[in-house]
């Protein structure tokens, strides 16, 4: 199936699947309680199902869509330093062969104490095995998604590494936080252990029915201690922040 086989596919689901549409709902309204007002840009696009919740977003994807707003690549934005106040990326970070280029980029583009806002997959003890044997985009938790090099001209864009978040901001964490001090973590949170992957997703059956919802998210709220050991997804958001100017000494 091609790749805009594959969002039609998606943007059906999404219309007959309550379930998913209430977890993205739960999604998206933290993501609207950590974006900067002002020019939103979301990066991977995709289905375009950001659009119904905040429809003034301005919406991209690699891909040309009917339902999007421009067409780029996350890794080459193409707006003028300091334009943006919000970018918005939803399982999008885990796609790019070179996640160092678009962080460099979402730095040139934001506002200072413009943000990025992210919702990634998040590789847990319990997550692993899903992610590693039953999921199409497969995890591989060895090398740096941080070292350059990495650009792969007519990478399919639905192939990714699921692995990537965890390793960029646990394994190797310190070194984005050395590579990008402009960049500032303000928050990390781990989530999602047992409604979504009973869901299904966009590609598998629903476990989960309708009726066992507000149980299975209360019983997540209690167990939210053993995030770390359970969490399916990752949501981070990190804040442009002003760095001081370094002035030269001049020799007296």
């Amino acid at each position: 199936m091609d790749a805009a086989s594959i969002l039609e596919e998606r943007r059906e689901k999404w219309k007959t699947k309550e379930v998913l549409r209430r977890l993205y709902f739960k999604w998206y309204s933290l993501i609207g309680d950590w974006i900067r007002p002002g020019v939103v840009l979301e990066l991977g696009g995709g289905s375009g199902n950001l659009k119904e919740y905040f429809p003034d977003a301005i919406s991209s994807d690699i891909l040309f869509t009917k339902w999007l707003d421009a067409v780029f690549d996350a890794q080459r934005i193409p707006v003028g330093k300091e334009s943006v106040d919000s970018i918005v990326l939803f399982d999008v970070l885990h796609h790019l062969p070179e996640p160092a280029l678009f962080f460099s980029e979402a730095e040139r583009a934001l506002k200072t104490g413009g943000r990025i806002v992210m919702m990634e997959p998040y590789v847990s003890c319990s997550s692993y095995f899903i992610y590693r044997f039953l999921h199409q985009e497969g995890l591989k938790r060895d090398g740096n998604p941080l070292r350059c090099g990495n650009v792969q001209e007519g990478k399919d864009p639905f192939q990714g590494n699921q692995a990537i978040p965890s390793l960029i901001f646990e394994t190797h964490r310190e070194l984005f936080l050395k590579r990008y001090p402009g960049l500032k973590i303000i928050s990390e949170q781990k989530l999602d252990f047992l409604t979504y992957p009973l869901s299904g997703g966009f590609h598998h059956l629903n476990f989960c029915p309708l009726s066992f919802y507000g149980l299975l998210e209360r019983l997540e709220r209690l167990l939210s201690p053993l995030q770390s050991y359970l969490a399916f997804r990752m949501f981070i958001v990190i804040e442009k922040i002003s760095l001081p100017e370094t002035r030269l000494s001049l020799p007296t």
